[in-house]
């Protein structure tokens, strides 16, 4: 099986778009959506089957028995991170704030704090004619990068368990998540090659750089395409000249398209209808497969 992923240096660039589109273009029946802050991949796979959905258990974090509490503050006063407040003469915590670091437990003389694992997201896994593995990170969590490991873990996992179904296929898009974070280094290892999305500005070009780095470190395969090219030809022209000068494969480019805001508003993948970015995008499509 091949892994495909799908990246962008920012969000907003066309990278789901652009995921959502290969996957009707290929029909690919292996998909995982990445993206783990802000999954939404999901809106246009059509999926029939009800996912399976578990847990995803992070670090620890404090809890307070407001039985136990007297209200002293020891707790209070010893955490560096703000994340205990008083309330109706208990104290609480925040758990947005608290760290885990385990400080307020060693202090309470009445043993009320105790450190227990934490709900740090939830996956979801959807199974049948076709494996998609996704997952909401909870917010404020700093697990993104474990998390996107277990989604991909369940994918391959997964794949191998029902190839008698027909799933099995020798193609499974990812959609990855924006920049060059924790995420996008999970999302990256393992995988054949990385599609990335660039934007035709002067910041685009910056992140398409340090994308670029970041994936080469892996010693993965690496192709680049441009969304909305004809809003800065001349940065456009830019990326393509970086492209050569790094022998990066260049994919193709994709025009502005009022259409594809309206496919994405209308909850369904640019690829199913007729426009000129869809027809753009497909020979997109065609070059990534080929170099794969």
């Amino acid at each position: 099986m091949k892994q495909l992923l799908i990246l962008s240096g920012k969000g907003g660039t066309g990278k789901t778009t652009t995921a959502a589109a290969f996957i009707k273009f290929a029909d690919a029946k292996i998909m995982a959506d990445c993206d783990v802050d802000a999954p939404n991949l999901e809106i246009v796979t059509e999926m029939k089957a009800a996912p399976e959905s578990k847990n995803f258990m992070g670090s620890d974090k404090a809890v307070i028995n407001q039985v136990k509490c007297i209200g002293c503050m020891k707790c209070l006063q010893k955490c560096r991170f703000g994340a205990i407040k008083k309330v109706g003469g208990v104290c609480v915590i925040d758990e947005y704030a608290c760290e885990g670091c385990g400080v307020c437990a060693y202090v309470c003389p009445q043993n009320a704090v105790s450190l227990e694992e934490d709900k740090a997201g939830e996956q979801k896994l959807y199974l049948g004619e076709k494996v998609f593995s996704t997952a909401r990170l909870k917010m404020g969590r700093g697990n993104s990068g474990k998390l996107v490991s277990a989604v991909k873990k369940d994918m391959v996992k997964n794949v191998s368990e029902h190839a008698e179904s027909g799933v099995g296929e020798e193609l499974a898009i990812i959609d990855g998540s924006p920049g060059i974070g924790c995420p996008v280094i999970a999302s990256v290892s393992g995988v054949d090659m990385v599609l990335v999305v660039a934007e035709p500005s002067m910041s685009g070009c910056s992140d398409l750089k340090r994308l670029v780095s970041t994936v080469r470190s892996f010693d993965t395969k690496i192709t680049v395409c441009v969304n909305k090219w004809d809003m800065s030809p001349e940065n456009t022209a830019i990326i393509e000249k970086f492209c050569e000068e790094e022998k990066i494969p260049f994919a193709g480019k994709i025009p502005y398209d009022k259409s594809a805001s309206a496919a994405i508003n209308s909850g369904v993948s640019i690829a199913e209808i007729a426009c000129p970015a869809r027809d753009a995008l497909h020979e997109v499509y065609v070059n990534t497969i080929k170099l794969l």
